[in-house]
């Protein structure tokens, strides 16, 4: 009962500010009550599909809150990236879009998700690193106020692990473009806000079939703190220094094809306690996809105050259409005309095997289940060919009307619920946002920004 009770005043505060003050006042408020023991956080949407961020904006503005979205260098880059958008062009259409639902733009915080050289690996590090510079340039410029600062991942010419010193010394490199792009922008424009880490997992999510990671050691933060002060020092980023919110370490939280690990307070706890008084910043926890709401709650209580969740809105996203699609098949009346989504996901990823081939593995029927169904949904990169939208469009035409209601009990027990209740409509859209949404109001839950159902 206390809890709830803490819970319900956490939502009320953040529903006031959220709606009162400036996105990057906002977050850096939520850090410094984090700090003060308050229960509560920010979950950042790190997703580029439309479904989801139409489900995260119409969340938002139902609780009264902060829209947080973040795009890493795959999704948005100055080359279109895999959804063929730039950082002005994406920053465009998420605020076209919540404007459009009746948001303000004030309560949208954009932030990069592993802003650095990942997605250009391949090439020697110099040549990878000046296009994440210009990346970083890019992203201030279109209004991208929180930037995670990503070099742990070895490019072509680098040894396997890079030391604390490079990483630091590189994303160093990467404020700094940050900082010379923001003295472009008018006077008064809110600084931009950093989170830095050396123990970074990869983004979208790590294949760990078997041993559970281990949380970082105490000694681990401090030697990362320090690498990255120094680097900062030698760049002449004091004032950016003060700007960093956010360092991401590992909490032993993870995913993988067929495996989640929770967050375990008992092995992660003494990192509540290695903060430093400053600069006031709070943990960024990656790959918290697919945890309890219990777990979401601790990692908040215990200074996970930033919260990052991608594939578990588009695994739901598959969920929900895919589901949609065994109740289309049982409709007599789409027997001759039904869409066949599963069909046109599976072709697409077969004819372009490099989002999966790297993280799936074992026999043909093995690849072929991990395809669909694999908890880190690699299918989430072909969503926008034009075959698997053709598919789901006539899946969202075919059903845009009432569906039958013993179908939906089957396939759709929530949305069955909801509907019968009258808290959404009986039609395709409002199911898909709906289910969608339950894994956003868990977030929004342990972020204190939303009550318990």
């Amino acid at each position: 009962m206390l809890k709830y009770i803490l819970y319900m005043k956490s939502y009320e505060i953040n529903r006031n500010h959220a709606t009162s003050i400036q996105p990057s006042r906002f977050l850096r408020s939520i850090v410094e009550r984090n700090r003060h023991g308050d229960l509560v956080g920010t979950f950042a949407v790190c997703s580029a599909h439309p479904a989801v961020l139409d489900a995260a904006i119409q969340q938002a503005r139902k609780d009264g809150t902060l829209l947080h979205v973040e795009s890493t260098c795959s999704q948005v880059n100055q080359y279109g990236g895999y959804t063929g958008t730039t950082p002005a062009q994406f920053a465009a259409q998420i605020r076209e879009s919540a404007e459009q639902a009746g948001l303000n733009q004030e309560c949208v915080l954009l932030g990069t998700d592993h802003l650095g050289p990942y997605c250009w690996r391949s090439e020697p590090a110099e040549a990878a690193m000046y296009k994440a510079c210009e990346l970083a340039r890019q992203s201030v410029l279109a209004g991208y106020l929180k930037i995670h600062l990503d070099a742990s991942m070895p490019c072509r010419d680098d040894p396997a692990v890079l030391d604390a010193s490079v990483i630091a010394a590189r994303a160093a490199k990467l404020c700094k473009a940050a900082e010379e792009a923001y003295s472009l922008l008018p006077a008064g424009s809110p600084r931009p806000l950093y989170v830095i880490g050396t123990e970074v997992p990869t983004p979208g999510g790590e294949v760990v079939e078997g041993e559970r990671p281990k949380p970082t050691s105490v000694e681990d933060v401090q030697h990362t703190l320090d690498s990255f002060r120094i680097a900062f020092t030698n760049c002449c980023l004091e004032a950016a220094w003060e700007n960093v919110i956010g360092l991401v370490v590992q909490p032993g939280v993870e995913f993988g094809d067929n495996s989640i690990f929770d967050y375990d307070l008992a092995r992660a706890r003494h990192l509540a306690s290695c903060l430093p008084a400053s600069p006031e910043l709070v943990y960024e926890a990656h790959s918290t996809d697919y945890q309890t709401p219990s777990a979401l709650a601790h990692l908040v209580e215990d200074h996970f105050a930033i919260l990052k969740v991608g594939p578990w809105l588009t695994f739901a996203l598959r969920e929900v259409v895919f589901a949609l699609g065994y109740i289309e098949r049982q409709m007599p009346e789409h027997k001759s005309d039904s869409s066949r989504v599963p069909e046109a996901l599976e072709m697409a990823m077969l004819d372009n095997p490099a989002h999966w081939r790297p993280y799936y593995h074992g026999d043909g029927d093995r690849e072929k289940f991990a395809r669909a169904f694999s908890l880190s949904d690699r299918c989430r990169y072909y969503w926008p060919l034009p075959p698997v939208q053709t598919e789901v469009q006539r899946l969202l035409n075919n059903l845009h009307g009432p569906l039958p209601l013993p179908l939906l009990s089957q396939y759709l027990p929530s949305e069955y619920e909801a509907i019968r209740s009258g808290e959404i409509q009986n039609n395709s859209t409002a199911i898909v946002r709906y289910h969608i949404q339950r894994v956003l109001r868990e977030y929004a839950c342990a972020c204190g920004a939303h009550t318990r159902r």
